[in-house]
């Protein structure tokens, strides 16, 4: 019996350690404007490389649909991010087979969203793309229209346009999005977008993927995602956090994070706060500003190294959360318990029962 070829390509736009297994190839996107990595780019033959900075990694993926056909199982990963098995390792060939024997298709697990797509979409974009877009699909493909439409409205989604699976399945995907998105670009005006809000086709193709999804009625596996490393914007903001939290600056502190989410939006998503320490800084901040008003020794007065500032914020809401007591008295009677042993005061208690919801105001 003939084996499937299977490919996985590993989309980056900067150098970096490939896996070790040859499955993986590492494919360079916006190679026609950046200089050559040593990878395969997406440069040659039919391509829409010089469109990176709207498109993203979609530039790679159009290159594969059109000159890439060397394979019957494709996947796309990124260079620092991966669909990996339950137990934390990449998938070999044989992981893959047998999952594909079972599902059409492998994606990441669904984002479980704060609000809406569309309301966070609108939140961190230009609210008329993704107008533009359901008018698109609507008039290219009236049977999608009604489920756009309703999706649009749900608060979860796929993300980073990762995928394994057929070649042939691949392709039928890419005729839909691209016919979709290149209309859709004709139509709305980018100018004057900065980095972020440029990549526009990147950030709507992940909810497009997700309409597709169910609308053809797939069998998909939900993948665990693993990170070879975090994201640089993400890794440099905590240590500009870090340096502000040891001159106990909380104003500048907080003042260089909003203008940092002003920045990148998506900073505080799953996708890029992967341990959730950038939403730890945020209550770190926040909680030094009630103490403060309250004239209280702040969090970042005990001298804490930033280490110890996530852990101890980190264990607090861990235990806030976990605390299953319905008569008020004894449930504040054990935080101020837990307070009493720990360098956390109750007034950082109360904000993270306000965070997680177990009380309303802090």
């Amino acid at each position: 019996m003939k084996r499937n070829k299977v490919q996985i390509f590993t989309m980056t736009h900067k150098a970096f350690a490939p896996p070790p297994d040859p499955m993986y190839v590492p494919l360079q996107v916006g190679r026609a404007c950046h200089e050559a990595l040593g990878y395969i780019g997406d440069h040659t033959g039919d391509h829409i490389s010089d469109l990176n900075a709207f498109y993203s990694e979609l530039t790679g993926v159009y290159w594969l649909w059109k000159n890439y056909s060397d394979t019957d199982i494709i996947g796309i990963c990124h260079y620092r991010r991966y669909l990996i098995t339950e137990d934390g390792h990449l998938y070999g060939q044989k992981d893959i087979e047998q999952l594909l024997s079972r599902y059409d298709m492998i994606v990441t697990k669904k984002l479980e969203l704060r609000m809406p797509y569309y309301d966070g979409f609108a939140s961190t974009h230009d609210e008329k793309d993704l107008v533009e877009t359901e008018r698109v699909v609507a008039e290219k493909y009236p049977e999608y229209a009604a489920l756009f439409h309703e999706m649009v409205h749900k608060k979860e989604t796929y993300f980073a346009n990762m995928m394994i699976c057929s070649k042939e399945l691949y392709d039928a995907y890419c005729t839909w999005l691209f016919d979709i998105l290149f209309e859709v670009q004709r139509r709305i005006d980018t100018t004057g977008y900065d980095n972020y809000r440029k990549r526009v086709y990147g950030f709507l193709s992940e909810f497009l993927l997700t309409v597709w999804i169910v609308k053809n009625g797939l069998q998909v596996y939900e993948s665990c995602v693993g990170m070879s490393s975090e994201k640089s914007e993400t890794e440099e903001i905590k240590q500009a956090l870090s340096a502000y939290f040891s001159r106990q600056d909380v104003p500048g502190a907080k003042q260089y994070f909003l203008q940092q989410l002003e920045k990148r939006p998506d900073v505080l998503m799953e996708a890029s706060d992967i341990r959730g320490e950038l939403k730890l800084c945020m209550q770190i901040i926040s909680t030094c500003e009630y103490e403060a008003k309250n004239q209280e020794q702040t969090m970042l007065q005990r001298g804490l190294s930033f280490d110890e500032l996530l852990r101890q914020m980190k264990n607090l809401n861990r235990f806030t959360d976990q605390l299953e007591e319905a008569d008020p008295m004894r449930r504040q009677q054990k935080l101020q318990a837990y307070v009493n042993s720990h360098p956390v005061s109750m007034t950082a208690a109360e904000i993270a029962g306000f965070i997680l919801g177990k009380h309303k105001n802090p």
